[in-house]
């Protein structure tokens, strides 16, 4: 949990006061109605969480707030702080400007266009400048110095660069040097911690080797972090790394019937997909775990006292333009699921996770594994195919979709093979669980029902005033 914030802390966006929230992978502070915008463009833009009301790991909180404390809004804003953009007329939202349109074309501008960022001389090749920015990422994370690798970051440089003089990766020499907060940074940005370098060693090894062992412990986490969350948001428990234990999957309440034909063909369909499919499954789960999550939390920290006239929630998972077409179609799907078909469609990929593992390490396969596993914070990659696609519209579509075929179906599935389970779940605890869901998404829709009468009831209010005015 978040340490009492400082009074002098501000939102990065509007400079309004007693920000709450904060974006993860943009090291900022942010009130209430900028934080409204960072949701609806998508965790690929922006990673929010809540300070106060989010189980945070306490080194990624330490990591934003030093950001924050070092300055590292200037990066986003870096053109704003010259003279002569106030001459010309841009400047940055302030707390009385309306959400719409002027935060929110401010938040995007700043974050989804990088409008105001330095901006490096063109070069010819600009794989050329990306390479050069992460050698020098790669230099610099052996250091405390967050921002620098931060700015770097932002102007391309790839947290997973591979050095090829030097055989190994900037996460390799932020472990080696025992720079937790340069891990978490770099793991934000997609790096892997099991990457081996030209020795065989991953960044957890070195992390070991030199007596780091709260980095070590930390980059396991971060190892797992994808299934940890699914697990998590299903039964409140998170393995225990340390004793070797991986994975928890909870078993269906209504394990003992029979798998229909349908259900069955589903779980086929599920492990025959490739590990690069699985793994995009996997990771569009993770985000639609997150957008309920934080609906949930934003609901329950608003003042609904008062009239919420913004549209506030996010209906399902926004566009990332760097996704094909069906796949966003896919991932907006996902929102349709009940608490009950989405928990099962959870478990099947916690099921199928750890099947992909163990298939792996038994047949002693240098098939990239870890993929499946690694944080879901690496979506700065872009998809290697079907990027010449039209980003997908706002409005999830009726039009079936492969994706959507095989989740639908895996939801389906009534049982789960007892022997993948490291810590069985017991079916009074599923239960608990599942009511509970259905309890939160309840509230959910609740209080949306209360905003739509009041807003019904000020329209009733504002044409009575006009009627009066009018006499």
């Amino acid at each position: 949990m978040s340490k009492r914030l400082r009074s002098s802390e501000v939102c990065a966006d509007c400079s309004g006061p007693d920000p709450s929230w904060a974006s993860v992978n943009r090291g900022t502070f942010l009130c209430d109605e900028c934080c409204s915008v960072h949701r609806s463009l998508g965790r690929h833009i922006s990673q929010v969480r809540h300070l106060k009301h989010t189980p945070w790991p306490p080194t990624l909180l330490q990591m934003v707030e030093t950001l924050y404390n070092n300055g590292a809004n200037s990066i986003w804003e870096h053109s704003l702080l010259d003279p002569a953009s106030i001459m010309s007329g841009r400047r940055k939202a302030n707390p009385q400007d309306k959400v719409h349109p002027n935060k929110a074309e401010f938040i995007r501008a700043k974050y989804q266009m990088l409008a105001f960022v330095h901006r490096l001389p063109c070069r010819d090749d600009d794989s050329v400048t990306a390479k050069d920015l992460s050698k020098q990422l790669h230099s610099s994370v052996r250091t405390g110095n967050l921002e620098t690798c931060l700015r770097l970051l932002s102007l391309g440089a790839q947290a997973n660069f591979f050095h090829p003089e030097k055989g190994n990766t900037p996460l390799h020499v932020a472990s080696k040097a025992g720079q937790i907060l340069q891990a978490e940074l770099l793991a934000v940005y997609g790096a892997d911690p099991g990457t081996q370098d030209s020795s065989g060693k991953t960044p957890v090894d070195y992390a070991r080797q030199g007596g780091h062992h709260e980095l070590a412990e930390r980059l396991v986490e971060i190892q797992y972090e994808l299934t940890d969350r699914l697990a998590f948001y299903l039964c409140g428990r998170k393995p225990d790394h340390k004793n070797g234990q991986h994975f928890i999957i909870p078993q269906m309440a209504d394990s003992s019937l029979d798998l229909s034909e349908l259900a069955k063909a589903a779980k086929r369909k599920l492990q025959s997909l490739s590990n690069h499919l699985f793994e995009e499954l996997a990771m569009d789960v993770y985000d639609e775990v997150d957008r309920r999550e934080t609906d949930a939390v934003w609901l329950a920290t608003q003042n609904h006292s008062a009239l919420v006239t913004e549209t506030t929630v996010v209906p399902f998972l926004p566009v990332n333009p760097e996704y094909s077409s069906t796949r966003n179609q896919g991932r907006q799907k996902l929102a349709r699921f009940n608490a009950h078909e989405f928990a099962t469609l959870v478990i099947d990929i916690l099921s199928d996770a750890k099947r992909r593992q163990q298939g792996s390490s038994l047949s002693g396969s240098k098939d990239n594994v870890e993929l499946i596993l690694k944080t879901i914070n690496n979506q700065h990659s872009v998809e290697s195919q079907d990027n010449d696609q039209p980003d997908y519209d706002s409005v999830a579509s009726d039009e079936d979709t492969d994706l959507e075929t095989t989740a639908s179906k895996a939801n389906r599935q009534k049982s789960l093979d007892s022997d993948l389970s490291d810590g069985p779940v017991t079916v009074q605890e599923f239960m608990e669980v599942k009511n509970a869901l259905v309890a939160s998404e309840a509230k959910i829709q609740q209080l949306m029902k209360v905003n739509n009468n009041l807003s019904d009831e000020l329209r009733i209010m504002q044409k009575k005033l006009l009627g009066k005015d009018a006499n």
